[in-house]
């Protein structure tokens, strides 16, 4: 029988290609006959990788070349961080999978161990709005500073003594094989995560129904729940990763539970917890983030609007 060749888009970093590498071997596992090959795609948030991220303009900056070259048809699967996947779906792509998700939490790295043990004054090194808002309202006498780089650049500069500590997703981590440097793994009620985060997005073209058999079994059915939850929330914000906004969606049997938080670098927000039915996730995530809009959130995002416009 003929092999069919499947060629797998990602970012060229070393998480990007441990992610990718996991998906493969899933794939290859499943049916021996696939020929599949990566493609490493550099993407606008690649080349911008010294910006903060609150600085690079527009949505989807770590995915729209991989996106375009599923369209164009040079790829035929993208493997993404979900967090990184802007909320509003392209009508001619569809996530066909989200495989099980890894563990969605932030961890702090520094010397000091953890977050309450750093003096005053100390600088935690983060990229995320939503961390610094979050890193701030625990310890308003500490100071966060934009970081950027992969994983290993970001050590690199925790060693240097650029910074006292740096803020990491645990997932990122574990796929690395570097949990090893964790100091501290951070509760969600301490820092919320992001949107999708520790989550993959398997992404297609939308009328690519003979590719679609192969990807659709690698979902897992409670992470796919959470994360349409955690999206639609992020969907009804109509913001990116520049905003101090995060969500976080937990399945127990029927009943879906979702977290979110809209808030201010300054370390302002408004956190609230929202529980419903399992099988409607996408109205528990904008009814949530609906509460949060109302309650205050608006104004915070239209401050970061603000602050981004004058950047710019």
């Amino acid at each position: 029988m003929k092999r069919r060749t499947v060629i797998i888009g990602t970012r060229g970093s070393a998480l990007a290609l441990a992610q990718t590498e996991l998906v493969r071997a899933e794939l290859a596992r499943r049916d021996p006959a696939l020929d599949l090959r990566v493609e490493r795609i550099t993407t606008t948030g690649d080349r911008l990788s010294e910006k903060p991220l609150a600085d690079v303009a527009g949505k989807g900056v770590f995915v729209a070349e991989i996106e375009q070259a599923l369209r164009d048809g040079r790829i035929d699967l993208a493997v993404h961080s979900a967090k990184d996947l802007p909320a509003d779906p392209l009508a001619s792509l569809t996530i066909a999978a989200f495989p099980l998700r890894a563990d969605p939490r932030d961890v702090l790295v520094s010397p000091a161990g953890t977050l309450e043990s750093l003096e005053p004054g100390s600088r935690v090194g983060t990229s995320s709005p939503r961390r610094a808002c979050q890193v701030v309202a625990a310890r308003p006498d500490l100071a966060t500073v934009p970081i950027r780089g992969n994983v290993d650049t970001r050590l690199a500069k925790l060693a240097a003594g650029s910074f006292d500590a740096i803020v990491l997703a645990a997932a990122g981590l574990i796929r690395l094989g570097r949990t090893d440097v964790i100091t501290e793994w951070l509760s969600p009620e301490v820092m919320l995560p992001a949107v999708g985060q520790g989550a993959l997005a398997l992404q297609i073209r939308s009328d690519d129904d003979t590719l679609r058999p192969f990807i659709e079994p690698l979902g897992d059915p409670a992470t796919t729940i959470a994360v349409r939850a955690e999206r639609a929330f992020l969907r009804r914000l109509g913001v990116g990763c520049a905003a101090a906004a995060g969500a976080y969606a937990r399945v127990a049997g029927d009943t879906l539970t979702v977290t979110g938080l809209i808030g201010s670098t300054d370390g302002r927000l408004v956190c609230e917890t929202l529980n419903g039915a399992a099988s409607d996730p996408e109205a528990i995530g904008d009814a949530l983030a609906a509460g949060l809009l109302a309650r205050g959130g608006a104004s915070f995002l239209l401050e970061a609007d603000a602050a981004r416009a004058g950047i710019e």
